[in-house]
């Protein structure tokens, strides 16, 4: 990727940005049985671009939410491993299901804040130069 293409992308989001977006999803009485965080993560410039991490309370996995790809506008998930097997019962396992629901939805959720996001900055989807219009 030359500099050209990184100056006609869509601005970064920061960890403050997302700490704001995750907040907000809290905030919408989502029944969350484990914890979200937005860790440091910083990308090839040096920017702190963040990475949300929620961690399970049904498993010593954690799920981490970031986009697929520099200016991609879709979001994955990634379940860290199990350091060993897992016996749950019927109980645990729903309430482990319940919270990949609640993972998978928060995913989403920033996906559709990205692309509002970047839609609003001015530069997806229009010519090269355009100027945000929300600070990072």
């Amino acid at each position: 990727m030359t500099d050209a293409d990184i100056e006609d992308s869509p601005p970064r989001r920061s960890r403050e940005q997302l700490q704001v977006w995750v907040d907000e999803f809290e905030k919408n009485e989502h029944c969350i049985a484990g914890s979200i965080s937005v860790a440091p993560q910083e990308d090839d410039g040096g920017e702190d671009t963040g990475l949300v991490i929620l961690r399970l309370r049904y498993a010593s996995s954690s799920v981490y939410m970031k986009p697929r790809g520099y200016d991609d506008p879709l979001w994955e998930m990634t379940i860290t491993p199990q350091p060993r097997e897992l016996g749950l019962s019927v109980h645990e396992i729903a309430s482990l299901a319940a919270e990949l629901v609640v993972a998978s939805n928060l995913c989403t959720f920033l996906q559709w804040k990205s692309l509002e996001w970047d839609r609003e900055s001015g530069q997806r989807g229009s010519s090269a130069g355009a100027t945000p219009s929300n600070p990072r």
